[in-house]
């Protein structure tokens, strides 16, 4: 059931259920997602509710309960952003990566999540990939900065 690195993420914690959250943070940054046996562990073993080790999971965008790629781009849907193409440049992902937002590659190389803001507003449009920013894009320069992650 549980692996190794589950395990132990868990009993960091013991049956602390203040720290429900802090245990999915680990277990998010271990796996990159929240799998669903890691949550069933964490319920069980930390004696929370799976109802809200669920909330917590399906409440905050910084998880996420589908694998992420390797290359997580996220592009921003800010207003700055907003007004000057942020709509274009994500289609423009969306066709060369072969994925929707929310999506993920087949091969796990690429995941793609439109989001709020990111706080380079001075730099709009603006996509992340990872913890790098690519500001001042255009739809032509897309191509160039998915080159950079091995696409």
């Amino acid at each position: 059931m549980s692996d190794q690195r589950t395990s132990a993420i868990v009993e960091k914690y013991g049956t602390d259920e203040s720290a429900t959250l802090s245990a999915l943070q680990d277990l998010q940054e271990e796996h990159g997602y929240l799998p669903r046996e890691a949550l069933l562990d964490v319920s069980k073993r930390m004696e929370v509710p799976l109802s809200r080790v669920l909330s917590l999971a399906t409440f905050f965008n910084a998880f996420s309960l589908k694998p992420k790629g390797k290359h997580h781009v996220n592009v921003c849907m800010g207003t700055a952003c907003h007004v000057r193409g942020s709509q274009l440049i994500l289609e423009k992902l969306e066709r060369e990566l072969g994925i929707k937002s929310g999506d993920t590659t087949p091969d796990r190389n690429f995941s793609l999540d439109a989001v709020r803001c990111v706080g380079c507003c001075g730099l709009a449009p603006v996509i992340m990939v990872g913890d790098t920013f690519h500001g001042k894009l255009s739809q032509a320069k897309v191509p160039g900065v998915l080159k950079k992650y091995g696409k």
